[in-house]
């Protein structure tokens, strides 16, 4: 009888334990929201690209520091901040 008790009791030490350090419903929901990102361009190092481009078609693939094509998802309003641009470059002309 003593080791059932002895369980009992550990059970709801636990339960109060984790009442005590659990997050609120707002605090669960603020974690769950991602801050707002923009693809910002010229800013990814060398292999650090998000995605594809007219270049290649994968994530990593950059080739070069700064390559005005590639892109990087940054924090919302941050991107000019860093050098780059949030608009997709400019086409070149074809002759």
């Amino acid at each position: 009888m003593k080791s059932s008790k002895l369980i009992a009791g550990s059970a709801v030490a636990g339960l109060l334990a984790l009442s005590m350090t659990g997050m609120t419903g707002s605090e669960a929901q603020a974690q769950d929201k991602k801050p707002a990102r923009e693809k910002c361009y010229g800013i990814v190092k060398k292999g650090q690209n998000d995605c594809g481009t007219a270049k290649h078609s994968c994530a990593g693939k950059a080739k070069a520091d700064n390559d005005p094509d590639d892109w990087k998802y940054v924090a919302q309003g941050s991107c000019e901040k860093l050098g780059g641009k949030t608009k997709t470059p400019p086409k070149p002309v074809q002759k």
